[in-house]
Formats: structure tokens, sequence, C-alpha cells
């Protein structure tokens, strides 16, 4: 089981190298290519490298009314009038909800005996290269590997926000 201190060490020790140049869709679903290099901690010189995808559903709205509805399940009428209130107070706020599906089964992983440096410097310039805008170079913490994965998708969802905003308003979604 993972402690709070490894679970806050891979957080402080992710490293996005290369960032995906596209955010995540507003009206579709994206799926990113993402390459993940980590020092093993009980070898000298071993490298693991994950590689996989993950897909991000788009992003839907959530609204006061969505909210109330989901939150009185089972409540009574003081409840409900409680809600309306908060419905008229808040109807022009709206939440944007992401959804990420991992799925391991895409994931292979391969370990290299070379510095992590060399690693990271190969993978960037092949990724370059080949011109995958989808595809990220991350650098975390081998051990906790997918606490890593998902610091980057958190990080994906930040900066994908204002523009699907943007664009939910342009369409007058919201």
């Amino acid at each position: 089981m993972m402690r709070k201190d490894d679970f806050d060490y891979a957080i402080e020790n992710t490293q996005v190298i290369l960032a995906p140049e596209q955010q995540i869709a507003t009206f579709g679903t994206t799926s990113f290519h993402f390459y993940l290099i980590s020092e093993l901690m009980d070898r000298v010189d071993q490298v693991r490298i994950r590689n996989g995808k993950i897909h991000a559903e788009r992003p839907q709205i959530l609204t006061p009314e969505h909210f109330s509805r989901l939150l009185l399940e089972g409540f009574g009428e003081k409840a409900q009038r409680y809600a309306d209130q908060l419905r008229e107070y808040a109807r022009n706020i709206a939440v944007l909800r992401y959804g990420f599906q991992f799925r391991k089964t895409n994931v292979t992983e391969e370990t290299i005996r070379d510095s992590v440096d060399a690693v990271i410097t190969r993978t960037k310039r092949r990724v370059e290269e080949a011109e995958e805008p989808l595809s990220a170079v991350i650098q975390g913490v081998d051990d906790a590997w997918e606490v890593c994965l998902l610091k980057f998708t958190i990080d994906m969802i930040e900066r994908s926000a204002g523009g699907n905003l943007g664009d939910f308003r342009k369409r007058g979604l919201i």
C-alpha cells in the first residue's frame, strides 16, 4: 500500500518533458500517447519506459440544475426549497466534468541500460521527429508511475479547461 509520503514524492517528481501540442477536445474524444520514463531505484543505469494511451472523453457541462437533481435523491421538501434557492443564486455557474479512461492493456514497458537523461533525450527526439502532436514524454517515479500519469492528466485538464469553457460559451451552451 502506498504511503502519503510516497504519493507526495511521486507528485513532486513528475515532470512533463514534452507536452502534447493539442488540448482536450471540447466536442469529442481525445487520445494522448504517453512515454513515461523512470529510473529503477535498486539498479544503476536502468531505466524503464512505459508507453500507452490515455483516452479523454469530451467534457460535460454540469449545471446547478444537474447538481440539484444528483444531490436531492431521497431528500424532502425543505431540502428541495434550499436547492431551488441555490439554483436561482447560481444559475450562471457551470462546471466541466472530464472523464478519462486509462487502459493498462495498452501499456507496454521496456527496461534499458542507460542514463535517464540519455533515454529522455532520445525519446523526446523520436517523438518530435515522428511529429506526434498528441504525445507526451513524462519523467516520473517507477514504483508510483500511475500517480505520475494521473498528475499528467490533471495538468491536461487544467490546460484545457479555459478553452473548453470558451467553446461551450461560443455555442451558447453555458
